[in-house]
């Protein structure tokens, strides 16, 4: 009997790596948002460590400069962190995009692979049918030889 050809096989075989490309994607994301999420965390607490270092130097005496200093470097560091938790929320966005794409083509593979588990049993069953008469023809052939002897 001839092989199991599965005519999907090459549209299964771009579904698999149309995947493989979304999660590489997706994981490349998930690297730059822990970045992202790294880099917010660190510069809060530059800006927590200046607010703390400010007040220490105002209850021992500080210009009137230095608290100016102070005072723009804390404002400035707040809005950094604003204009990053921005660009968080993007990376946040683009991620939960990408997630829905792996999910969407890990369906579509699931599918053609189903159907192709669906066809390789029928194949099998018709390939187990196709033997069987073979056999009950052979041992048939086999008995009226013997009988005609």
């Amino acid at each position: 009997m001839k092989k199991f050809n599965f005519p999907l096989d090459t549209v299964l075989n771009y579904k698999d790596q149309v995947l493989d490309n979304l999660k590489s994607e997706h994981a490349q994301i998930l690297a730059k948002v822990a970045q992202q999420e790294n880099k917010i965390n660190m510069m809060a607490d530059q800006r927590n460590a200046a607010c703390a270092k400010f007040k220490e130097e105002t209850q021992t005496g500080i210009s009137i400069n230095a608290m100016r200093e102070y005072e723009a470097y804390i404002t400035h560091m707040g809005k950094k962190i604003l204009a990053e938790q921005g660009v968080l929320l993007t990376l946040k966005r683009k991620e939960e995009q990408k997630r829905s794409q792996v999910v969407e083509a890990r369906k579509e593979k699931a599918s053609i692979e189903k159907l192709k588990e669906k066809k390789l049993t029928l194949y099998n069953k018709e390939a187990q049918r196709s033997e069987e008469l073979f056999i009950e023809e052979f041992v048939s052939n086999t008995m009226s030889v013997r009988n005609n002897r």
